[in-house]
C-alpha cells in the first residue's frame, strides 16, 4: 500500500474525489470499514487527503486508520460507518489462482488473463481487478485497468 494512491483509469475523478480512490477502498477493506459514498462526501478535503496519504499496511496502521475514519465521518455525519468484515486472506493477497469474477470478465472483453500475468500484478493492481470485475459494479474502468496494468 506504500504505492502511487491512484491508478490511470481513475483519472476522470480523481482530481475532485468525487468517487473514493481504489487505493482508498483497499485500505477501507484492510481496517473493516464499509463508507458510503456520501459519507465520502460529507469529509472534508483535507480528510480525504489524510485517508489517501495515511498508511494501512499493518495491524496497528489499520487500526490507527480504522479509529481516525470512524472519528472523522462521526464528526462530519453523526453517524458511525458501518463495519465489514477483514478477510484474514483476501483473493487480491493470493497470486496463486485468478478470482472467478476477474477470470468472467477478462474472458467476456476477449483478452483472458494468464495466471501468470496475474501473478506479476501488485497487490493493489489485483484488488482493483477484483473489485471492478464483482457483478454489483459498473465494469466500465476493468478493460482500461487491464491496460493500465499491461494485460491486453
Amino acid at each position: 500500500m506504500g504505492q502511487q494512491p491512484f491508478f490511470q483509469f481513475e483519472a476522470d475523478f480523481v482530481e475532485s474525489l468525487r468517487c473514493i480512490p481504489m487505493q482508498v477502498r483497499l485500505k477501507l477493506d484492510t481496517c473493516g470499514v464499509k463508507l458510503k459514498l456520501e459519507q465520502w462526501h460529507r469529509l472534508s478535503a483535507g480528510d480525504r487527503q489524510h485517508l489517501i496519504d495515511r498508511p494501512c499496511a499493518t495491524s496497528q496502521e489499520a487500526a490507527a486508520y480504522r479509529d481516525f475514519l470512524r472519528d472523522r465521518v462521526w464528526a462530519t455525519t453523526g453517524q458511525h460507518p458501518a463495519d465489514l468484515p477483514v478477510d484474514p486472506a483476501p483473493p487480491w493477497a493470493d497470486a496463486s489462482a485468478i478470482p472467478q469474477s476477474v477470470g468472467d470478465r477478462a474472458q467476456e472483453l476477449q483478452h483472458p488473463i494468464t495466471l501468470a500475468q496475474w501473478q506479476q500484478l501488485s497487490p493493489s493492481q489485483r484488488f482493483a481487478l477484483i473489485k471492478l470485475s464483482r457483478s454489483s459494479h459498473e465494469h466500465r474502468n476493468f478493460f482500461p485497468a487491464m491496460q493500465e496494468f499491461e494485460l491486453t
